[in-house]
């Protein structure tokens, strides 16, 4: 990949960022919780992922990335868990990413170039949950994602290029039981080869 940068104004800060992950292996990720009588807060999560970044900065910058997941590699996260009478917000998710990048920047001129390749075998995620006598709201997420860049910046003068390529297969499965539920319960499932999302204000 070759950065295209632009020209930056005399004397101003400067980031030149290279990131080169290569993750061959399997990353499983499982988390068993049995909660019972909490009178607050209740969170559970799982992560797996094979490569990850994320890149803040307030300068001027030029970012280049690459991101590779072998064929050999099984991204795995899996949350079990029972919750009986918690007073409070119960959360449970779980997240199986192969490819994941953040880039944040505050400046006047931002170039990216982004390459993302995932031949995992399959980012899989799932959630098996039972709640029962939950004080407040209840959310339960899994999401299983093959690539995913995000890039958000105020700079006035930008230039993004992003690639993303997907040879695995995303699935993502939640089952769950609910009993008095004494506020909202949302859940969800999402399973997404190639995700990018672009922000310039």
């Amino acid at each position: 990949m070759t950065l295209m940068p632009r020209a930056f104004a005399e004397g101003s800060s400067e980031s030149n960022i290279i990131n080169g992950q290569i993750n061959l292996q399997s990353d499983i990720s499982k988390l068993n919780v049995d909660i019972t009588n909490v009178a607050g807060n209740v969170d559970a999560a799982s992560v797996a992922g094979g490569n990850n970044a994320e890149i803040v900065t307030m300068n001027n910058t030029n970012v280049r990335n690459t991101q590779y997941v072998g064929s050999g590699a099984d991204i795995v996260s899996i949350v079990n868990a029972d919750a009986t009478n918690v007073g409070g917000t119960t959360s449970i998710s779980s997240e199986a990413v192969c490819n994941q990048i953040s880039i944040s920047t505050d400046p006047h001129d931002v170039n990216v170039n982004s390459g993302q390749d995932c031949n995992a075998t399959d980012p899989y995620s799932q959630v098996n949950a039972s709640v029962t006598n939950a004080g407040n709201d209840v959310s339960i997420a899994s999401q299983a994602l093959g690539n995913s860049f995000e890039e958000d910046t105020n700079a006035p003068n930008t230039w993004i290029k992003n690639i993303q390529t997907n040879n695995s297969t995303e699935e993502s499965v939640v089952n769950a039981q609910l009993t008095n539920i004494n506020g909202n319960a949302a859940l969800s499932s999402v399973a997404i080869g190639n995700t990018a999302q672009i922000v310039h204000y």
